[in-house]
């Protein structure tokens, strides 16, 4: 194996500061076809971390995820990519390993999905989540599920039932279901449930009475400020007011993840808790087609075939449609280059996003192609994984069928950089070599 750093390469184009770093680039060819291992590669991410900042309203600001806790982060990201692996070496394909991923990252008392996910309003757990499989191009998706302690396996039986064809009379199978009406068809395909008492942690109870506390706080300070009109000393409360919030850290936002298997086939699966204090029935991209993720292989127009799991604000998310947008643009001849245009011209400068001047998101992506080896006894795909981000930090997590233990890394934007505004992204390559049958 062979790894080679690279010096983070700085751009500044305006009006917005851009900030495109190389970090690694990972050269690493397998050796299956001498050992007979199956192949595959997973590449996870453990959400962009958020805090809540109170300036008249909720406002989801950029995020950062702190050195005392970035040992979880990392290990969560780590079991999510053990977990995929797992799969892909007991010869499952990409859908099945992209869920087991995913099922890991809910499991994870410090993310904001599935168990201790985000509190709304009602001091309730709604989760959103999606996958997608790259052969067959199907989707399942859940929004505002509770009592459900794995949405995304709700998502994933979704999608296998349409795959079975049309229900009785002739009824097209449903892809996508919220609220109770995804919680009863859960049950009804025996998926138990998980009673929302039991999905919060002591860490997801406290953020939501503290989140209440300067909610409240708030809208008094608002109050006074339309009442008295006195606008000075209205905006020294509130700068007052946001200081505090902002140096209360928020749990992490979504997670998801993206895997190729020994066939060359792609699965994308991203899972939510969604905002902090969102008003309940609210659904985030991670359950809107296009936007949480996308998965798709190759084909007469497709040379690469892609996979993307985007996270942050997913208002901005689903305004934008990121996820789509990063594998249209993934066809391109420099992955890198394309992924860097597309965080900035379709995310950052999104005209649908002008009224907004901190943008924040991320997305892990991944593109494969098959390559040509000496042997003839030998197919191989050429994977290219990059992750980006807008928000202080991204942990993620990725790993190879060969290597012995996952990667993780927190990703941050570099010092003076302006979250919402400026971006990173960095990633590598890698090598997957696999003997035909």
């Amino acid at each position: 194996m062979e790894k080679r750093i690279d010096a983070p390469e700085v751009q500044q184009p305006p009006p917005f500061q851009s900030v495109a770093a190389s970090a690694e680039d990972k050269e690493c060819e397998t050796d299956t076809a001498k050992n007979g291992k199956a192949v595959g590669f997973v590449l996870v991410h453990a959400g962009n971390c958020i805090t809540i900042k109170q300036i008249f309203f909720i406002f989801l600001g950029a995020g950062y995820h702190s050195e005392s806790k970035a040992k979880e982060y990392k290990h969560a990201c780590k079991r999510a990519c053990q977990k995929a692996i797992e799969k892909l070496k007991s010869g499952a394909l990409a859908i099945d390993a992209v869920t087991a991923a995913l099922v890991e990252l809910e499991d994870s008392p410090f993310t904001n999905a599935g168990m201790g996910s985000n509190l709304n309003l009602s001091g309730e757990i709604e989760c959103d989540a999606s996958i997608m499989e790259g052969k067959s191009l199907h989707f399942g998706a859940v929004g505002a599920l509770g009592g459900i302690k794995n949405p995304v396996l709700v998502a994933n039986r979704l999608l296998s039932e349409a795959q079975k064809g049309k229900l009785s009379a002739g009824r097209i199978p449903p892809c996508f279901l919220v609220g109770r009406g995804a919680h009863q068809w859960a049950l009804d395909h025996g998926i138990p449930p998980c009673p929302s008492d039991k999905m919060a942690t002591k860490f997801s109870l406290s953020a939501y009475k503290r989140n209440k506390r300067k909610m409240e706080l708030a809208e008094k300070v608002e109050t006074e400020f339309i009442q008295t009109k006195r606008r000075r000393q209205s905006s020294e409360n509130v700068s007052n007011l946001s200081t505090v919030a902002e140096n209360d850290s928020g749990s992490l936002d979504t997670v998801g993840a993206i895997v190729i298997d020994h066939e060359g086939n792609v699965a994308a699966a991203v899972s939510s808790g969604g905002l902090a204090m969102k008003h309940p029935g609210r659904i985030g991209q991670a359950a809107h087609y296009g936007c949480g993720c996308w998965a798709e292989n190759s084909g007469n127009l497709n040379p690469y075939s892609t996979a993307v799991s985007t996270s942050g604000c997913g208002e901005h998310l689903v305004r934008t449609m990121l996820a789509r947008e990063c594998s249209i643009a993934l066809q391109s001849e420099d992955a890198h280059h394309a992924l860097l245009e597309t965080m900035q011209n379709k995310f950052i400068s999104s005209p649908f996003l002008a009224s907004e001047d901190c943008v924040l998101g991320g997305v892990i992506v991944l593109r494969c192609c098959r390559c040509t080896v000496e042997s003839q006894d030998i197919q191989a795909f050429l994977v290219e994984f990059l992750w980006s981000h807008t928000t202080e930090s991204m942990c993620v997590g990725y790993m190879s069928a060969q290597d012995g233990k996952a990667k993780t890394h927190i990703s941050r934007l570099p010092p003076g950089a302006v979250a919402g505004q400026s971006l990173a992204i960095e990633g590598g390559v890698c090598r997957l070599g696999s003997p035909i049958n």
